[in-house]
């Protein structure tokens, strides 16, 4: 998942693969879009692309076609989605411990923190 992350983390890659996600398009193609970046810059940042496993390529006579692979994102989204699934969990207990009356404190290494005391609403008294 390296090799993903490093190719999502340049602006220029992702607005390549923006790009190419809703159609085929060649690295000419995409290089004209960008406007401010040379040929060899676009066909270095597809490489990336490629080897990432987000983009495919095919050949069309002397031409390559890049087009998004949008199961390239399939690991990526698998390790957000456990990091989700984890953080629903963990609020889930919280708010059990809220309900049920407990201090609110769970274990130290699911990054809990103790449950906080209601506020009360609207002002105090002067005294």
């Amino acid at each position: 998942m390296d090799g993903l992350l490093q190719a999502l983390g340049a602006p220029r890659r992702r607005e390549i693969l923006a790009l190419v996600r809703r159609r085929e398009r060649g690295a000419g193609e995409i290089h004209r879009a960008l406007g401010d970046v040379t040929f060899g810059a676009v066909s270095q940042h597809l490489g990336v692309l490629e080897r990432a496993g987000l983009v495919t390529a095919r050949r069309e006579g002397r031409r390559r076609l890049y087009r998004a692979r949008p199961k390239g994102l399939g690991p990526l989204k698998e390790w957000l989605d456990s990091m989700w699934d984890d953080a629903l969990v963990s609020l889930k207990r919280l708010a059990e411990a809220e309900d049920g009356g407990a201090a609110g404190v769970e274990e130290a290494g699911e990054g809990l923190r103790p449950a906080l005391p209601a506020r009360r609403r609207g002002r105090r008294r002067e005294e």
